[in-house]
């Protein structure tokens, strides 16, 4: 069994096994990059910030900054409904493990900054993982006050919003 930081403990470990035994679970666990032993919340961010850039790469006529937009509000949506079944069928409600909220909530990131350099997109991942650890006010209010599936997602686009204003602050001074 794996213990959290909330006091809550798994019924359930995160393995291989238990991703591929449901879509649900597949899709909360980044397609695996959750199963990170060590920092999965980090792994899912590494993974999104790769799938962006090889995607919008490789087929930019397909993956525009508007599909993005609409891959991230169905994702966002999506996302309620497979961090809630996975939550539930783990027994936590916000497992470590389930990190499509960080790979939804960075690639909000990442349309509002691309076309940016490396070095920009450092940043904004460093700054994206600060917020979504420390969770200032009210990221903190929202990740223990709003559960289920929605809480899950929610509280990593507060950070993401955190993250843009930082930028936007950051280019006007």
């Amino acid at each position: 069994m794996t213990t959290l930081e909330q006091g809550q403990t798994a019924k359930v470990r995160p393995t291989a096994r238990f991703m591929l035994e449901h879509p649900a679970h597949f899709l909360a666990q980044g397609f695996g990059s959750g199963l990170s032993p060590i920092m999965p919340g980090t792994s899912g961010t590494l993974f999104a910030w790769l799938a962006f850039n090889v995607l919008s790469s490789r087929w930019p006529q397909w993956f525009t900054a508007f599909n993005w937009s609409i891959i991230i509000v169905v994702g966002f949506f999506i996302g309620v409904w497979a961090c809630q079944v996975t939550g539930r069928n783990m027994g936590v409600a916000d497992h470590g493990s389930m990190v499509w909220d960080e790979i939804i909530a960075f690639w909000l990131v990442l349309i509002f900054i691309v076309p940016a350099d490396f070095s920009t997109q450092c940043w904004a991942f460093v700054w994206f993982r600060f917020f979504d650890m420390v969770k200032p006010p009210p990221i903190r209010w929202f990740d223990q006050h709003i559960k289920g599936g929605f809480g899950v997602m929610w509280d990593d686009i507060v950070a993401a919003f955190y993250t843009l204003l930082l930028f936007a602050l950051w280019r006007v001074i």
